[in-house]
Order: C-alpha cells, then structure tokens, then sequence
C-alpha cells in the first residue's frame, strides 16, 4: 500500500492515525532572512465553509486566501470512485488584503494602541459577500469583501456616433455647445482625446469597513466570538464580556463583570471567552484560575453567577510557585457539536464535557520535558505565552501548538492514543518527540526546579535543541477536512492527511 492509499484509508476509517502532509506555504523565508515585526502572523481563521482562511498580522493587516481546489473536484461519485482517483490535498491562493487597523494614541490615558490583530471572526456570508470581524486591543471593525467589476480607462478620439464608456455622446456634433464655440480648439473636437471608463469582464475583491465599535473596552481584548443567531458577537477584555449587535456599532451591553470593589482584591482576570456553536444562549468565559465557566445568557441581564464551573480538582502536595502561572487558560473551543470544549493552558490540553463538570475529561500533556526549565521560562517570560488550540469538524482530533515550531496532534475520542508532532517546515515528521501513550487525567504538582540553562534552548524528548524565540501560537483546523493552517512568524504552513 502507498502512501496515498494508507491517507484514503485513514480519511475512510476516522479510528486510524492520520498521516500528516506538507500542503501549502505563503510568506517562506529563506534561510537567514530577518522577520520584520509587523509581518508576524498573529491571528488564523477558517470560515464555516473552509473556502476561505483569513490572517492578520502585527502590522493590522488581514489577508485573505481562497480556496482552488474545490471547484476542480466537483464530479459523480461513482465516476470518482470508478477513477484511481489520488488524495487531493486542499489548495488555496492569495485572494486580497487589506489595513484593517493603524497605530493609535489615546491622548486622555497617554497610552499607545498597537495595530496587532488579536482576533478574526467570520460572519454569515450574504449575496456573494464575505464579511468578518477583526480586532486589535481596543477597537473591533465589521469588514464586507466582495467582488467587483474592474473599471479601466482608454484614450480613444472622441467620436459622436459611439458610445463613451456606459452612456453616450449627446447626439450633436460637440455634445450640445454651439459649433462656434470650438474655434478655440487647434484642429478641432475631432483632435481632442478623452478618457473613457470602460467596464471589463474581470473583477477585483474590495473590502469596506462596515463597522466600527470602539470605546467599550478599559483593556485588552482578548476574545471575540460570533453567536450562531447570525445577529450578535461578545467581546471580552481581561474584566468584562460586552454583547454587541453586528448594526449597532454604539451601544453594547455588559453582561460579565469580573472587576471587584478595590483592584487590590483582584485573583483572576478573563483570558477567553467562546460563544456555544448552536446554542445562542450559552457562552463559556476562561480564567488566569485555571477554571472554565459556562454561562446562561436567559438568567440574568448580568451574568454574575455561572451555569456550571470546570476546574481541575486540586491536586495533593505542596504547590509551586508556577502552579498558578501555568494553571491560566490561554484559549478554549467548542467542537463542532457543542457537547465538548477544548482548553489550553501553558503545559497541556484539556477535554471537557458539558454535562460533566466534576473535571476534564481527558488531559494531554504537550510539552512535559519543559518541567525543568520553568526558572527559565519565568525569567525570559516564555512562561507567559497564549498558546491556541483546534478542535477538527468531527470532534475526534484536537491540536496545538509548542516551541521550536512544533505542533501537537492528539486523538480526544474515547480510547483513542494516537499523537503527532509535526513541525512547521515543508517536512513536517523531520523531528519526533516521545510522549506517554495514554492521556493522563490529572496534571501532577510541579515542584519548584533551581536549576540554571540558557534563556533560549532546552532540550526535549529526544534530545533536540529547543528554541524558546520560535513559537506556533496560532492554528485552525479545517471545519470539514484534515487539514491545519499554521502561523510559524510570518509564514503561514498548511497541511493535510
């Protein structure tokens, strides 16, 4: 069996382990090539359909890539199946792009506003538009992409008998001024070569700010998640979660406040908020606790009180001083169906039921040979890095990312020890890290390590030289296919199985 055949087996038997492939890379740099800051990936979304993939980056840019694929492999699928018909692998190409934000200064707090994308959401698509939403730390834009019809100018010699662009020359000789007045001009209208707009067959996507919705939050927002009415989205800093409707850009409502009396009494602040993929009414908020909580928007206007807590149930022994710090939920997802949610905290993954809240479900340790090396994680402040996870379309397989450009495929279904490390480079499987086989269902106590290294490199389960400057925080996974999009600096990988 080849290698083609052994990925049609795995996407025809979802139990199988998947095998992974380079597919695409946008933005590769060559071999000593210095990354400019602003070209660094800092956002990565699919849209419902997979057709589309957005980015943003730190210079407030969003690009656009679509999908060329799809439209080739349309057919029967008894002519497809009666064809030695190869795995075909998704394929998209640069669509557009567009300045989403630009650096600002709040003049009444002296504070800069970076241009950073934080978040891209995409909305429901209407009339052959694509719309979404981006953010930077204060200000989210509803943005509406569509094509149009490509307007060109030509010189041609103005002549009364043919059209001009869409209309045309009003039926006298020089357009309705008296013969007379023409004198002025040296060998006559006949001479004059005017500019004509001419509509073209091509069309060009535009993108056009819709939207904007500022002033509403007092820090950093962290979260925006659309609500599957089509309607509405929140919004989430590090102390409140505001409610806006997509036609509404000046007025939100808070519906979660986490901010106490006296600022002195803070013990935890938001880190991510989701809203429920089916269910409108429901949205779960994470905390730097560690604790996941799930909210019912039809309780109460403010959601003071939760439906249900998820957190990990203590653990026995003496704490660390990192226990807290690696305990913070960096991102949670919904998986497609809703009954489970994902979250990512600095050491591991973790599954969650909804309908149990007694702890996760399964938990994946992604980078266990960091333990030693906290101290130094907490000196160069790696310690503090928001990784993000994915969850694919049919719920069975979750990923994330770790340092030297090195992502982790794990399988959530029940039984399931399949696991993958793959890194962000057109071979994929070059390194290997070992991890245990089974998903442990608690994170053991870290005790405090005294040992002293270098700032920028460690070594994992094999022996391989980590790089603490080369991290994979952001990656989406396909809604409907094995595929994962990739953010390693400013290169953007994608591959499939």
């Amino acid at each position: 069996m080849n290698g083609d055949d052994e990925a049609v087996a795995a996407s025809a038997d979802p139990s199988l382990p998947l095998d992974w492939r380079f597919s695409q890379v946008f933005g590769e740099r060559s071999a000593g090539e210095e990354v400019q800051e602003v070209d660094i990936i800092s956002a990565i979304e699919f849209d419902h359909s997979g057709d589309h993939l957005a980015t943003g980056d730190r210079g407030g840019r969003v690009v656009l890539f679509e999908r060329t694929d799809a439209k080739n492999s349309s057919g029967a699928r008894r002519d497809l199946e009666e064809t030695d018909y190869p795995l075909r692998h998704p394929e998209f190409r640069y669509k557009t792009e567009f300045q989403s934000h630009d650096p600002e200064f709040d003049y009444l707090k002296s504070l800069e506003i970076e241009e950073k994308i934080n978040k891209i959401r995409w909305c429901q698509t209407a009339n052959g538009a694509l719309f979404l939403l981006s953010t930077n730390d204060k200000t989210i834009k509803f943005w509406k992409v569509q094509d149009k019809k490509i307007k060109k100018i030509c010189d041609i010699n103005s002549d009364p008998s043919r059209a001009v662009g869409n209309g045309t020359i009003a039926t006298s000789v020089n357009g309705g001024v008296p013969e007379a007045n023409n004198s002025f001009i040296p060998g006559g209208i006949s001479s004059l070569r005017l500019p004509v707009v001419v509509t073209s067959h091509e069309s060009s996507p535009v993108a056009r700010c819709r939207r904007v919705y500022s002033h509403a939050h007092d820090y950093h927002i962290n979260s925006i998640s659309n609500n599957s009415d089509g309607e509405t989205f929140i919004s989430a800093d590090d102390l409140r979660i505001n409610l806006w409707n997509l036609e509404i850009s000046n007025q939100s409502f808070n519906i979660v406040d986490v901010k106490p009396a006296k600022m002195e009494d803070l013990s935890e602040v938001i880190t991510s908020a989701e809203f429920h993929p089916t269910h409108c009414n429901m949205l779960a908020y994470s905390s730097s606790k560690g604790s996941i909580r799930l909210i019912d928007l039809r309780q109460s206007a403010l959601c003071d009180s939760h439906s249900k807590l998820f957190e990990e149930p203590e653990a026995a022994g003496p704490k660390s001083f990192f226990t807290e710090i690696i305990a913070s939920v960096s991102d949670i997802k919904f998986a497609k169906e809703g009954r489970y949610l994902l979250s990512r905290d600095y050491m591991t993954l973790k599954l969650w039921d909804i309908n149990m809240d007694s702890g996760p479900v399964a938990t994946f340790q992604v980078h266990e040979y960091l333990k030693p090396k906290l101290c130094d994680l907490y000196e160069n402040d790696s310690i503090f890095d928001k990784f993000e996870c994915c969850i694919s379309g049919n719920g069975l397989r979750a990923a994330t990312g770790s340092y030297s450009n090195l992502f982790r495929v794990f399988g959530v279904s029940p039984g399931s020890t399949e696991t993958a490390t793959l890194e962000a480079s057109r071979n994929p499987t070059r390194r290997h890290i070992p991890i245990p086989s089974r998903p442990s269902r608690a994170l053991s106590s870290i005790t405090r390590v005294v040992s002293r290294g270098s700032e920028s490199s460690g070594v994992d389960g094999n022996s391989n030289a980590l790089d603490y400057t080369t991290k994979l925080l952001h990656l989406a996974w396909h809604p409907n296919e094995n595929s994962i999009a990739c953010a390693a600096a400013n290169s953007l990988y994608m591959y499939y199985a």
